[in-house]
């Protein structure tokens, strides 16, 4: 298995190129442009000799002849041990040599250079000559012409470029090395809020979900990440949180149907009994069952709510026909408690027929189980050009302000004392909270003064106005 570097490698490895990159773009520059330096110098200097050498031999001042100018020519050179000079006739023959270490053998044998200007080496030492013809000075009427060969010994400057083309390979190692180290360095102290997550990772479990990082002193780059790396595990904790509170919620809410079931099917195993008697004891077990079923069908709708599941149509509903319908179903229990319902206004809105008409019963369902005897349940629908309202109001045993934040959770219901009048498993409010927020309104709760309020507002484009 290929083992792929650590991105810290990456980056001091990336620094390293780079910078050894830059380095010798530079140094390879800089060589060249030391050569054409030395170059220039060297030509310069070739040049200088060739006056020198010009000027002597064309020297008429004292008319001297062949052999004193030679002689000047070579006092002239005393001290340049780097310069040779070779002259020859115009048929090649020999006629002087100064410094003759600084040609080869078929140099001083008479052997011409190509070109103007000619490179050699002699005992590994590099040599640069410049070859030119000097007419000397008329005797009679015989012109003579000299060829000059002027050589000089590069060794001087060949090993300086040497030592500085090392000086510069192993400055470029050295600063590559530097960059890589000083590469690694940042990249591991940017990449530490990374480790930190890593390290915050390890330590999470369900128990244990408090943990967030510092955004502090995290750089730019990696603070959206940090965020949302806290974001989450906000939002796992919130999950957990609800979770074990929904566990220990239906736990607490199935222990009674069952410690029922378990109680009365040991009562009725306690000795035999009669058909009636059995009749009886599984009709109230199956009260039970239908209780326990209710319940699990309301868990089973609320995790869908959560999940954003809830498919609804879109079909045209009028409110108050709805309203109505629901006045009818429960007249008989209302009668029975001695309340009245009563509906006011209309309109209509998009949205799903049957979850509208559940929210709606679940909340006049609540409405009668709190209203007192020859009390009244109001049943308010208006709508604007802001949308549509729809009201279910009742007299009663207000709901404490504390209570009313989390009137629409699960399996709460307010106070201990609406708790010992209902007769549901405090899903209801929850289920109808769903249900409006999955037709995109929302639902909010007012209790004072002996009258408590559940309204529903639907969005404006949801809505149609009555006509």
């Amino acid at each position: 298995m290929i083992r792929i570097p650590s991105l810290t490698a990456r980056l001091a490895t990336l620094f390293a190129a780079l910078t050894a990159s830059l380095l010798v773009l530079v140094a390879v520059l800089f060589g060249r442009m030391l050569d054409a330096h030395f170059q220039e110098l060297d030509m310069h200097e070739l040049h200088g000799k060739i006056t020198l050498i010009r000027n002597t031999l064309q020297d008429q001042t004292s008319n001297p002849g062949q052999s004193e100018r030679l002689q000047a020519l070579e006092r002239s050179f005393i001290g340049h041990e780097s310069v040779g000079v070779l002259l020859r006739d115009v048929e090649g023959r020999v006629l002087y040599i100064i410094h003759p270490e600084h040609f080869t053998a078929a140099q001083r044998a008479g052997e011409r250079v190509s070109g103007e200007v000619t490179d050699w080496t002699v005992d590994k030492r590099p040599h640069r000559g410049v070859e030119i013809s000097i007419p000397l000075p008329s005797v009679g009427s015989n012109d003579q012409t000299i060829e000059a060969l002027v050589a000089l010994d590069l060794s001087h400057h060949v090993h300086f470029l040497a030592s500085v083309r090392n000086a510069t390979w192993a400055g470029v190692v050295v600063a590559a090395l530097a960059a890589a180290l000083f590469g690694w360095f940042a990249a591991h102290r940017g990449l530490a809020p990374l480790r930190q997550v890593t390290e915050t990772a390890r330590k999470l479990s369900a128990r244990q979900l408090a943990e967030r990082l510092a955004i502090d002193d995290a750089p730019l780059e990696v603070r959206d990440h940090i965020e949302a790396f806290n974001g989450m595990l906000a939002r796992l904790e919130a999950a957990f949180q609800r979770l074990g509170d929904y566990s220990a919620d239906i736990a607490h809410e199935l222990r009674t149907p069952i410690s029922n079931l378990m109680t009365q099917t040991q009562v009725a195993l306690s000795r035999p009994r009669t058909n009636d008697e059995y009749q009886d004891i599984l009709a109230s077990n199956l009260e039970e069952y239908e209780r326990i079923a209710r319940m699990v069908s309301d868990m089973l709708f609320l995790a869908k709510a959560e999940e954003n599941t809830l498919a609804h149509a879109g079909e045209a509903i009028d409110l108050a026909r709805e309203a109505d319908a629901l006045i009818d179903f429960y007249e008989a229990l209302a009668d029975e408690r001695q309340v009245r319902i009563v509906r006011q206004g209309q309109a209509s809105v998009q949205g799903d027929r049957l979850m509208l008409r559940r929210a709606l019963s679940n909340l006049i369902s609540n409405a009668l189980r709190h209203t007192p005897k020859e009390g009244q349940i109001t049943i308010r629908i208006d709508a604007d050009a802001a949308g549509v309202g729809l009201a279910v109001c009742n007299v009663g045993d207000p709901i404490p302000a504390d209570q009313i934040e989390r009137i629409f959770e699960r399996f709460h219901r307010g106070s201990a004392q609406r708790e010992s009048r209902g007769e549901g498993a405090g899903l209801g409010l929850a289920i109808t909270r769903s249900i409006v927020q999955a037709h995109g309104g929302h639902i909010t709760a007012r209790s004072a003064e002996g009258v408590t309020c559940f309204t529903i507002t639907l969005p404006r484009n949801a809505a149609s106005l009555p006509s």
